[in-house]
């Protein structure tokens, strides 16, 4: 297992994290006979980072039996605090009991506000005295380091990261994703101020793996060495020295087994220049699905109107180049569960950002055909479903 430093506190920190939203399953409960097996391989294996939230069910109850049977003192534990889900300031610590409680431990090596997608939401927070209270959990122990986890843009990212300490944060990034999400600049950013970056979505939910194009997976079958997609994807990551843990969703031995082998020899550098065009070879096939020829880079923004340009035209890619389903959630999640709506339907046509859009993207034209293809009846209903829950919470 290769290991890489956290430079805010010297913390030793294995390569592959272990991410506990896909743990095994019997029917609609966690297997939690076949996810101890995988979880303690992973610890004589090297793993040392796990990685759960409140809101994973069944996930911090599983992970926390696994621990008590005398794992705690092997992990540096990772929670996330739902910040959606907190109304008024007694919810923040009533919610953080609740998490000890089910993971049996006295304190959260790492905790997390989890899914900040603009600064907004990290405003309403502090409005209800989160600054406070990570002070004084840090001073009593109960958390080691605070971060977040974040889907959104670039821009709303780099908004996050200077607008408070924080110890680390964690980014949905891999090959595809590069220029998306926080994307590369914010990963550098991240890493110019020292601090670690954890990687979700390595291989998009296993999307670089099953639902790979099949002429990109001929490509991969073309060259030399022989190496899987996953291996491929997580040593794209690995070859970067800003990324300090790389989260992988295993729910099996077999998963385990291979993940580990990979991170045993995947360090920076790990790449020949010919591996990474080959990489750039994929992505290309892989993009001939692509509806929308944005790059992510954010030079149309901000919008006037408040639409995010790069998000709406990022999802709606998605749904056509890994699935309809994963692409309507991040579009709902991105752009719609936010303090103030970013979807492609509050565009006016004005046409500012044609005028500073390098690609030559047609903008208004392309974000009515988002409107069209994201906005229909499902969207509908799924908006009107969270706007009750909202009131009720």
């Amino acid at each position: 297992m290769q290991y890489r430093i956290n430079p805010k506190n010297g913390d030793r920190l294995s390569a592959l994290g272990y991410g506990c939203l896909r743990l095994p399953a019997k029917g609609p409960r966690i297997d939690q006979q076949k996810a101890e097996e995988a979880m303690e391989l992973a610890i004589r294996q090297g793993v040392n980072y796990f990685d759960t939230a409140y809101t994973y069910p069944g996930s911090e109850e599983a992970l926390g039996k696994f621990l008590a049977k005398g794992h705690r003192k092997d992990v540096f534990l990772a929670t996330k605090l739902p910040h959606y889900l907190v109304k008024k300031p007694s919810d923040i610590e009533r919610i953080f009991r609740e998490e000890l409680k089910r993971l049996q431990t006295d304190h959260i090596d790492y905790y997390l506000m989890h899914m900040l997608t603009d600064l907004g939401g990290w405003q309403r927070m502090k409005d209800l005295g989160i600054e406070k209270w990570i002070e004084e959990k840090k001073a009593s122990g109960q958390i080691r380091n605070i971060g977040f986890s974040f889907h959104g843009g670039t821009g709303e990212f780099l908004d996050i990261l200077n607008a408070y300490d924080w110890d680390f944060c964690q980014i949905q990034y891999n090959y595809m994703d590069e220029n998306t999400q926080a994307g590369r600049r914010g990963l550098l950013a991240a890493a110019e101020k020292g601090i670690p970056v954890i990687i979700m979505e390595p291989l998009r939910g296993g999307r670089l793996v099953q639902g790979l194009p099949g002429e990109a997976r001929k490509v991969m079958e073309s060259c030399s060495p022989k190496r899987s997609p996953a291996e491929w994807g997580l040593r794209w990551l690995w070859d970067q020295p800003q990324v300090t843990v790389v989260l992988s969703g295993m729910n099996s031995t077999e998963q385990v087994e291979e993940n580990t082998r990979i991170a045993a020899d995947a360090a920076p550098g790990c790449l020949t220049e010919t591996d990474r065009e080959l990489i750039e070879r994929v992505k290309e096939e892989i993009r001939k699905k692509v509806k929308v020829g944005c790059t992510g880079c954010g030079y149309c923004m901000p919008c006037p109107h408040g639409v995010n340009i790069p998000v709406c035209f990022s999802c709606y890619n998605t749904r056509y180049t890994d699935s309809w389903f994963t692409g309507m959630r991040e579009y709902f999640m991105t752009t719609t569960l936010r303090k103030k709506p970013s979807n492609a339907s509050l565009c006016r046509k004005c046409g500012l950002c044609e005028k500073k859009c390098p690609q030559h993207v047609p903008i208004r034209e392309k974000l009515e055909e988002v409107r069209r293809g994201m906005e229909g009846p499902v969207y509908k209903i799924a908006r009107k479903v969270a706007g009750i829950v909202s009131r009720f919470q």
